[in-house]
């Protein structure tokens, strides 16, 4: 039995994104023409023509003739932006049409979330600590007050957050700063809103992980003007000293690392049950938050702007509300940009992988057989990285032309149900539900290692393991024995949740690209005019794509060749970009 799924479609032709405009050699003069011409024409409600990206986000951006200058500029460490824009036209909206695996979740079906403490009475639980989760934890955190329980207050006297401990925010804040070093990009978008504020009056709730990366796409959005309130969409990844330094920053956090399924659900309504403060849009990274301001506040989730969403699990969500006619916003799927596909999903999990297994298992990986479910780009990084470590790597996938790609770079394609019985270690890449199942489980050898990196806490289906002929054995942070009856036991890691975010961290510049594409889109939907968007979920242009790539080039000291006029009008292309088709896979 194999149920894994690509963890990230490739399947963009049945998605084509906003066009990008081809004409972008106008010059930074005719910019300011274009723009309100654009403009003019959005208010007339002319759906012929197309969309153009707000006049906001325009003057934040570089002009089509001034992006390469403006390269050079940043590494001189001289001004970047520049008020005199062009601009970068989107082609109209185009319905996406998706395939759905005949187990997907159903939007109104909420997301287990299930706390440590209802797995099962044997287990001991991890440790709250954000900085041992290689370690063993020695406190039972039965013992520990919750933070629901306690009253905090910061050194301003605010009140209005709930994390585990005030006292960590110095700590907290030293890491945030080690993080803005290199989120460049992020710090040049603060730079360039001195002088404007394009989130004003923007109230954003959010649902991703609270750590030092993200603490930095939190604290830009509220330079650029935005009232923000925060919660963690993984029990587990938060961590503690920088959702402490957020707090002291009088930011509305609600997070700890070790929520139970209760604290989740609570710390997501405290920032959308506010008095005399309604939000207007939503960050989300796997649909939580959209989901319960749809279910809980419908008249809230009217008045929404925009979404904008990180993961595969929230988009298939979206696009579930989408079908059915419920949903009432425009979105930005940020997943299958080019910036996350190819860089956070790909990159990101090639070196996170690795650390992860090391800290939770101080595994060997010379000559261990691992199975990878999926081959997406998640499960593209994760199998190149144990291939280069030494592992015999076999691969799972329902895609043929996945399938393919995994044959051709080396791996041997297979049933999950064909391997399992021989192989070191599991790993679930997909985004999809009851990829590995009890039966797997049942047939797995003594020892074997049995792990998610894909976004979905359900891959792993661990609900089947709490039956009362099952020992739980809880070992270190984040890894459980799971013993059976004649004595055989697996190796359980983050209890099935994402590990990469559960055990370890996650490299710093990979994720800086990412929040660079959120922090973008919330501002194009949010300034965008009535009508440009529709109810429906839509890509961001090429054109953006390629900026935010742009301004991560420096740290390389990288110089980009410049295309010549007679080379420009062969390939049909503007000097100055977009330089491939919106069907153009990298």
């Amino acid at each position: 039995m194999d149920s894994s799924l690509n963890s990230k479609p490739e399947n963009r032709s049945a998605t084509p994104p906003l066009e990008d405009n081809d004409s972008m050699e106008e010059s930074s003069h005719n910019g300011e023409a274009a723009i309100s011409s654009a403009l003019e024409t959005a208010g007339d409600g002319d759906s012929s023509q197309p969309p153009t990206i707000s006049s906001k986000l325009l003057r934040m951006l570089e002009a089509a003739t001034n992006w390469r200058p403006a390269l050079v500029k940043m590494q001189n460490g001289e001004e970047v932006f520049d008020e005199n824009v062009g601009a970068v036209s989107e082609a109209p909206r185009t319905k996406r049409q998706i395939q759905y695996p005949e187990q997907t979740r159903e939007f109104d079906s909420r997301l287990t979330k299930t706390g440590r403490r209802s797995l099962s009475h044997s287990i001991s639980h991890s440790s709250t600590d954000s900085n041992s989760s290689g370690g063993s934890d020695a406190e039972n955190p039965e013992d520990e007050v919750s933070p629901r329980d306690m009253q905090q207050i910061n050194s301003k006297g605010n009140m209005d957050f709930c994390i585990k401990n005030i006292k960590l925010a110095d700590f907290g804040r030293r890491e945030i700063e080690l993080a803005e070093d290199e989120m460049t990009a992020l710090m040049a978008l603060r730079k360039a809103a001195q002088g404007e504020k394009p989130l004003a009056a923007a109230k954003i709730v959010g649902c991703t992980h609270v750590t030092a990366q993200t603490a930095v796409l939190f604290e830009t959005l509220k330079v650029l003007g935005a009232q923000c309130r925060w919660a963690a969409c993984n029990i587990y990844s938060t961590q503690d000293e920088v959702a402490a330094a957020l707090a002291e920053q009088d930011f509305p956090v609600f997070a700890w690392k070790g929520e139970s399924e209760d604290d989740f659900w609570w710390c997501i309504d405290r920032c959308v049950n506010v008095e005399g403060w309604e939000p207007n849009m939503i960050l989300d990274d796997g649909g939580d938050m959209t989901h319960w301001i749809y279910k809980k506040y419908p008249h809230l989730f009217k008045k929404v702007k925009g979404i904008v969403e990180e993961s595969i699990t929230g988009i298939h969500r979206l696009h579930q509300l989408s079908k059915a006619g419920k949903l009432c916003v425009p979105a930005i799927n940020v997943n299958d940009s080019v910036t996350k596909q190819k860089f956070d999903n790909l990159y990101c999990c090639r070196e996170s992988i690795l650390d992860s297994l090391k800290k939770t298992t101080d595994i060997m990986f010379g000559g261990k057989q691992v199975a990878i479910c999926g081959y997406g780009e998640v499960g593209k990084g994760c199998s190149a990285a144990l291939k280069a470590m030494g592992s015999v790597v076999y691969v799972t996938e329902i895609d043929p032309i996945c399938a393919l790609q995994a044959c051709m770079d080396g791996f041997r394609l297979a049933k999950l149900g064909d391997v399992v019985r021989h192989v070191d270690m599991v790993i679930t890449c997909t985004g999809n539900k009851n990829v590995v199942v009890r039966e797997h489980m049942d047939l797995m050898k003594n020892g074997c290692v049995v792990c998610n990196m894909g976004r979905s806490n359900t891959e792993i289906d661990v609900n089947s393991l709490q039956t009362p002929e099952l020992v739980w054995q809880h070992v270190r942070a984040q890894v459980d024995h799971i013993i059976w009856p004649d004595g055989k036991r697996i190796v359980l890691l983050a209890e099935g949740r994402v590990l990469n975010l559960s055990s370890s961290t996650v490299p710093i510049y990979v994720l800086s690209i990412t929040a660079t594409t959120q922090a973008l889109a919330l501002i194009e939907l949010f300034n965008a005019p009535e009508g440009r968007y529709k109810q429906d979920v839509y890509l961001l242009p090429k054109k953006l794509d390629e900026y935010v790539a742009s301004l991560h080039l420096q740290t390389f000291d990288a110089h980009l060749t410049e295309l010549t006029d007679e080379q420009a009008k062969y390939m049909g292309l503007s000097k100055y970009g977009p330089f491939k088709p919106s069907y153009y896979r990298y």
